[in-house]
Order: structure tokens, then sequence, then C-alpha cells
């Protein structure tokens, strides 16, 4: 057993604490086997449930995914329409299940485009899994990184002009308590399914120094077993946040 302190203390495998997720490729393998799209989106949410369960066997304690950004509003209404409804239904399907196994679920993102109804089910289950502590489970919808940071500078901006908080207080510290995910830690690592290596506007300000991983897999075909060997590779990454690493 290696003493703490050591070399080979300091190599071991860390765990991924909190992991993000761009869910990408549900309309393409949809559509690869001549399915419409939303049929990818039903797997893509039926795929979620496996990574939840995953999670905490992982040693993954936060899990946030992009479910809905604020630019796919540009698809087709049919498409946007189609997307509620399975949300919709994944809250409803999903909340004694949830309850049961001790997930916490919240959203991030601005709710205010969204339908009032979603909305109501978004808060409600929000309440009823608020003590869930074996895994914190965000859900990303109409998010978009720029609007979340837009969203917080406004705030302050109102603050300052209310005589609430002083400009020279604004500090990283300030700006992070400004944002959807304040009372989150950062992501330590990002993955992204499909093969595509675009960020995509997701958490920008909190990704700063999260390791980031891109794998072909289209997000219905995407395993618990792929996530697990995603995370051990995380594990032996050495991160040095901007620093050295001796001995």
């Amino acid at each position: 057993m290696a003493k703490a302190g050591s070399t080979e203390a300091n190599h071991l495998p860390r765990p991924a604490q909190h992991v993000a997720i761009i869910m990408d490729g549900n309309g393409r393998w949809a559509t690869q086997r001549g399915w419409p799209r939303l049929v990818g989106h039903r797997r893509g949410a039926e795929r979620v449930r496996e990574i939840v369960r995953a999670c905490p066997n992982l040693g993954i304690r936060y899990l946030t995914v992009y479910a809905f950004s604020t630019e796919n509003w540009k698809r087709s209404t049919e498409e946007v329409l189609g997307l509620m409804a399975i949300f919709a239904r994944y809250i409803d399907r999903e909340a004694d299940r949830l309850l049961a196994e001790g997930v916490r679920l919240r959203f991030i993102g601005d709710r205010s485009r969204l339908d009032p109804k979603l909305q109501k089910m978004m808060a409600g289950i929000e309440e009823r899994t608020a003590k869930g502590t074996r895994l914190d489970f965000t859900v990303a919808i109409n998010y978009g990184g720029r609007d979340e940071l837009t969203r917080a500078i406004r705030d302050m901006a109102r603050e300052v002009a209310e005589g609430r908080l002083k400009p020279e207080a604004i500090s990283e510290a300030a700006v992070t308590a400004h944002l959807d995910t304040a009372d989150l830690p950062d992501p330590d690592l990002v993955i992204r399914t499909s093969g595509e290596t675009r960020t995509s506007n997701f958490l920008p300000w909190q990704t700063a120094y999260a390791e980031y991983e891109f794998t072909p897999t289209l997000w219905p075909d995407f395993t618990a077993h792929e996530l697990g060997q995603i995370v051990a590779r995380f594990g032996n990454r050495e991160r040095r946040f901007g620093g050295v690493v001796h001995g």
C-alpha cells in the first residue's frame, strides 16, 4: 500500500466527481436506420436512464447532461414540440424511480420560454427529489453558456445599480455565484458523443479546466461500459491546472 504523500500515492487514479455530457447523435442514429429523428430522441432518453444508474458505481457524484440548447429552437416545429413532449414524459415516468434511487434532479437554463405546464413539472420533480444524495443529476434545457453569462452579468449590473454590489467586489467567485450552477462543483470531465469535437456553448465558464473526451459513438449507442472506460482513462490523467507537478 502506498504511503500518503508518496509518488505512488500521487499517481493513483483520480475519480471524476462531476461528469458533463453533450448527448449528440440522436437524429443521425435514427436517420441511419430510416426512422424519424424523434425516434432517435426517444431512444436517447432511454439511454439517459442507463447512464444515470451507472454513475454512482463509477464514483461519479454529479452528472450534467445537455438536453436542449438555446440554439435548438432553430429546428423544425415538429422536432421541437416532439422534444418537449419527450422531456415531459421523462419527468413524469422517472420521478418515482429517481426518488427511490436517491437521485436529485435539477434543471439549468432559461425556463421562461418553456411551456408553463412543463415548467411546473420541472419544479415539482426538483422539489420531490431535493433530498437525494446518491447522485446529483442536472439537465440543461434551453441552456446556452453565453446566455447564462449574459443573465449573470445582467443580475450583477442590477445589484450594482441598486447599491447591493460594489464593482470592485465583482470577482470570479462573484460571477460563479450568479450562474445557474452556483451550488455545483465545476465539471472534471466533459464527454461529447457522435464524433463532433465542438463544445457547443456548453458550460464555458465552468469547464475552463475540464478534461474533454470525444467519442464517435452516437448517443443512443453510448453504454455504461463505455462511460466506465472513459472515466478510467480520466483517472490516469495528470491534471496540473496551470502548475507543474514535481517528483
